[in-house]
């Protein structure tokens, strides 16, 4: 009988299964996604501040298209200096609402809407912007009433001589305006009144390279009319981070985390899905 050669194979047995490391290596895959998602697609935005009214409220949630006008620095979070300049740089359009990165010192985020692009000359007389020599049009519109509110109150956002009531239910009450841009492109803005500071100004030339911006709510925004740090002064395109693309939330201050109910009497919902 002929010898059969047996060939024995011998498994390796599998190390052990880390609960430990599996578990940050999903971590690390969540947060590298999250990190480039928020850097270049997609981020959220929340209003802290009145400058932007009508249009944003405190208290609003907005996402903020990241491909608009190129990436820089400010396009990751922190500012992490990994990017070299501008990359894949475009240009704002008049009326963008944009987010950018504040000036040295004041370098936060913050939203303003683009009013001069680079070679542009804006100046600021009888609170109407008068844009390369010609004045915007601004036509008197409804007055704009806002809901007293915990993110909202009398007082400290809203002076007391423009409280009001509207069906029994106390309100801040602005003069409202329509501003319409060379092209056709128009949005709101309020006006508290004669403020010699923001309402008359000499005439700003924007620099290559930047825009200047402005709040909507002309008589309470720190923008491109006044030097750091009462304002922004010019903004560098470099500093764009994004576009204000849609709502995605809306709260007026009044829930308690605590309380889930209150998360949705909170909520005002009408808001919710508004886009720019």
């Amino acid at each position: 009988m002929a010898d059969t050669d047996t060939t024995i194979s011998i498994k390796r047995a599998k190390p052990p299964r880390s609960e430990t490391r599996e578990t940050l290596t999903f971590f690390l895959k969540l947060a590298l996604i999250v990190f480039v998602l928020r850097s270049f697609i997609v981020a959220p935005f929340s209003i802290p501040s009145q400058s932007m009214l009508p249009r944003l409220y405190i208290g609003d949630y907005l996402f903020v298209s990241k491909w608009n006008y190129g990436y820089s620095r400010w396009s990751l979070p922190w500012g992490v200096p990994l990017l070299p300049g501008r990359i894949l740089g475009r240009d704002p359009a008049r009326g963008d609402v944009v987010v950018f990165r504040g000036p040295e010192g004041n370098d936060h985020d913050v939203i303003k809407r683009v009013i001069g692009l680079p070679g542009d000359t804006i100046q600021m007389r009888g609170g109407q912007v008068i844009l390369n020599g010609t004045a915007i049009p601004k036509q008197r519109i409804a007055d704009f009433l806002i809901p007293l509110s915990p993110n909202y109150p009398g007082g400290s956002e809203c002076p007391s001589e423009f409280e009001d009531s509207a069906d029994g239910k106390p309100v801040c009450r602005y003069q409202q305006f329509r501003e319409t841009l060379p092209g056709g492109r128009s949005y709101a803005v309020l006006d508290r009144g004669e403020q010699p500071n923001a309402d008359e100004t000499g005439v700003y030339m924007v620099p290559v390279g930047n825009v200047f911006v402005m709040g909507d709510n002309r008589d309470d925004s720190g923008d491109s009319r006044f030097d750091p740090p009462q304002g922004m002064g010019y903004v560098p395109m470099e500093r764009i981070e994004g576009r204000a693309m849609v709502s995605f939330f809306s709260t007026d201050g009044s829930a308690n985390w605590f309380l889930p109910w209150t998360w949705f009497s909170a909520a005002r919902w009408s808001r919710i899905g508004e886009g720019f």
